[in-house]
This record gives structure tokens, C-alpha cells and sequence, in this order.
């Protein structure tokens, strides 16, 4: 008898070995290695995953920051990653199952649709750029320009409105064409401040310098968002 558990023992040290030798980095895993964010959509919600070469039960090991789990909670469930090359970014548990699919979407970014927590990202640090600026620092009184005359002056406010926005206020004296458009909400969408109008599509704008904000796409004279 203690022959046979011997042995079995043996087996089970041995099975355990070949799956670690079996588990290596395709070219798609090894351009992961190291440490990413990993947000929601929006980037109010930021903390770092790092990818490591060593092999765990269920792929490679995985780390993500101490706020991580808080920020999202079925982190606390990954066990380990796997990236065949041609295939997706898989976040696995204990038993292998994937909880987080990532498509790579651009280079340098993953995107990930999933079910009860949204849409969630990876980036590198050149494409993510800087965190987006709390509300707190973008509420105050604005002003759209063109060609260095006023269109018109709003203010952003921090006053939640739904769906991740803010209510903004437009003051009286707007261009025609834009008090028409009847801007009532504003965010941060990633990387852009966007102004939403009652009706239609949202204007859309990207930092510029000395803290201003230049609409996209651009236009032959370029529509500034500037703090008054």
C-alpha cells in the first residue's frame, strides 16, 4: 500500500511539473507581460494589473494592486491568465473558468464586455494617457470659442445628472445656433469632456494646452472649450 501511494504521489508531482513545462508565453502573452491599467470606461474607477511569466494551476500569474478587489470586485476571483496567440486575454479562476474575455482593440488597449460589470479596459501607460480630471476640477465657468470670440458661456457643475454626467447650466447671449442645441449634461468619456444637447449628439472635446479643450473632429477653425 504505501508502495501505491508512493507512486501516486510521484504521478501527481510529475502531472504538476508537465503542466508547468507546458505552459509557455506565445508572442500575443509575452507583449502583455508587465503592468497595465485596468479600468471601467469611464476611468473613474483605475487600478493596476501586472502580467508575470510565472506559471500558476490554472496559466500565469497575475497580480493586481491592494484597491483593485475594492474597485472591482471579481478580481478577488483570478487565479491566473492565459493569451494563445490569435486568441483572447483570458482572467481565469481556480478552476480555469474565464471571468474576463479581452479583444484587443487598438494597439496598446483590451476591452472586455462583462456581463453584470460593464464594459472593463486594459491599457499600456503610453495609450491610456492621464486619468481624467474629477468633476470637482472641471465644474466652473466655461466658455465655447472660435476664431477668439465667444460663442457661448456655460457652467459646468458637480452635480450628478444620470448615467455618469453632470448638469451644466448655459448662461443668456449664446450664439443662435448653439442656445438651439440646448446643452443641459457633460462628462468625462475617457479621455474627452463631452456636452451633451437635449436632442442629438454630444459634442466632443480633447484636452489642448494651458488647460483648454479643442472639439474633435477638428474643423478648419478650431472650436475651443475654454475656462473663463
Amino acid at each position: 500500500m504505501t508502495r501505491f501511494i508512493a507512486i501516486g504521489l510521484a504521478a501527481i508531482c510529475l502531472t504538476g511539473a508537465a503542466q508547468a513545462q507546458s505552459a509557455t508565453l506565445g508572442d500575443s502573452a509575452k507583449a502583455v507581460l508587465g503592468s497595465w491599467e485596468f479600468s471601467n470606461a469611464d476611468r473613474d474607477k483605475i487600478c493596476t494589473a501586472t502580467f508575470k511569466s510565472d506559471a500558476s494551476k490554472v496559466g500565469f500569474t497575475i497580480e493586481f494592486d491592494a484597491n483593485c478587489a475594492n474597485l472591482f470586485p471579481l478580481v478577488a476571483d483570478v487565479a491566473g491568465w492565459t493569451f494563445p496567440d490569435n486568441d483572447l486575454l483570458r482572467l481565469l479562476d481556480a478552476n480555469g473558468k474565464a471571468l474576463v474575455e479581452f479583444s484587443e482593440v487598438e494597439n496598446g488597449i483590451y476591452e472586455a464586455p462583462t456581463p453584470g460589470v460593464g464594459v472593463l479596459f486594459l491599457q499600456n501607460a503610453a495609450a491610456a494617457g492621464p486619468a481624467p480630471k474629477p468633476a470637482e476640477q472641471m465644474a466652473g465657468n466655461w466658455a465655447i470659442v472660435r476664431a477668439n470670440k465667444v460663442l457661448c458661456s456655460l457652467t459646468l457643475t458637480a452635480t450628478a445628472s444620470g448615467d455618469d454626467a453632470f448638469a451644466l447650466t448655459v448662461k443668456p447671449g449664446c450664439d443662435p445656433a448653439l442656445a438651439r442645441l440646448n446643452f443641459t449634461r457633460w462628462r468625462i468619456d475617457r479621455d474627452e469632456l463631452m456636452l451633451a444637447p437635449a436632442r442629438g449628439n454630444p459634442w466632443r472635446f480633447e484636452e489642448s494646452d494651458n488647460g483648454a479643450w479643442k472639439r474633435v473632429p477638428e474643423s478648419a477653425e478650431p472650436i475651443m472649450l475654454v475656462r473663463q
